[in-house]
């Protein structure tokens, strides 16, 4: 749904901004130029391009400069390898949103590259430190109200971004997801129990849309969840703690296979997803005045 824009259309848009002393627009059309792979140059009576890097390289999360992006929300992706996988799953997001879509990806981008356009940006960190912090730079590094934290494996099969940001604006909710549910207090909290739509104690990251300052407020990810698995369980159960309200949706979303469990190596899953769920039990377990109402 991206509109097809020339880099010398755009060029010609900032310099239009330029003289108009609109120099926010300018700076904008300035990174949607860079996104084409282009460094525009201003020179008498016009411009010129020199061909730049099409994505940044970091070594490390902590190195990684500020990404804005127009709107109040942005969808973003934590990438470790499956990268023809992850780029059909821009392409269907592209398909039904035109909101900014922005990849951390640990390694080589590959197939990601070919993606690269106004609505898509992606940036590659050499150190992969694990799923929490990188989960965490997203957060304080994009320029968006909300944040989606997605997994690569969730489809797009409509336009989920229009009815959960409708949801969020209202301001009753910190989260809200395609999946999760309700803490199991019959077993000592050590399940969770799909319920279905409606307020939840916790939220899945195939598909987590964040309001960034309550997330930020109630500290975040955790950064020792090197895995993925229990971390977004833990993560709720923050937001809870911080008075911050769950919901869980129907979405027009599916799920392909989800490479970051089914061809993760099984010791490595299981220990850090134990790691990460033990966490969860000696910091919340019996704290029921924090969950959701009963259903």
């Amino acid at each position: 749904m991206t509109t097809d824009k020339s880099k010398e259309s755009l060029a010609q848009e900032r310099l239009d901004a330029r003289a108009a002393k609109d120099f926010a627009k300018a700076d904008l059309l300035r990174d949607q130029i860079a996104a084409l792979g282009f460094e525009v140059i201003d020179v008498a009576g016009g411009f010129e391009f020199r061909e730049k890097e099409r994505f940044p390289t970091y070594i490390s999360t902590r190195d990684i400069k500020p990404l804005k992006v127009n709107g109040d929300i942005a969808i973003t992706m934590i990438i470790d390898g499956f990268t023809a996988d992850a780029s059909e799953t821009v392409r269907t997001i592209k398909a039904h949103t035109d909101t900014p879509i922005i990849a951390l990806v640990n390694g080589d981008p590959a197939e990601l590259i070919d993606e690269i356009d106004l609505q898509f940006q992606l940036f590659s960190v050499t150190e992969n430190f694990g799923w929490g912090e990188n989960a965490n730079a997203l957060l304080k590094s994009v320029s968006s109200k909300f944040l989606v934290i997605m997994d690569p494996s969730t489809r797009f099969t409509g336009d989920a971004i229009s009815l959960v940001s409708a949801e969020l604006s209202k301001g009753e909710y910190s989260a809200i997801g395609w999946r999760g549910g309700l803490v199991n207090t019959d077993d000592e909290w050590r399940s969770v129990e799909d319920k279905g739509a409606g307020e939840v104690d916790v939220l899945f990251s195939y598909f987590l849309t964040i309001n960034v300052a309550d997330a930020i407020n109630a500290g975040g990810f955790n950064n020792r969840a090197i895995y993925y698995r229990n971390a977004d369980i833990e993560f709720s159960l923050r937001l809870r703690q911080a008075n911050g309200r769950l919901l869980q949706m129907d979405l027009p979303l599916e799920q392909a296979r989800h490479h970051g469990y089914y061809d993760t190596e099984e010791e490595f899953r299981e220990i850090q997803s134990k790691k990460n769920y033990d966490r969860i039990l000696e910091r919340f377990r019996g704290k029921n005045t924090i969950l959701s109402p009963r259903r």
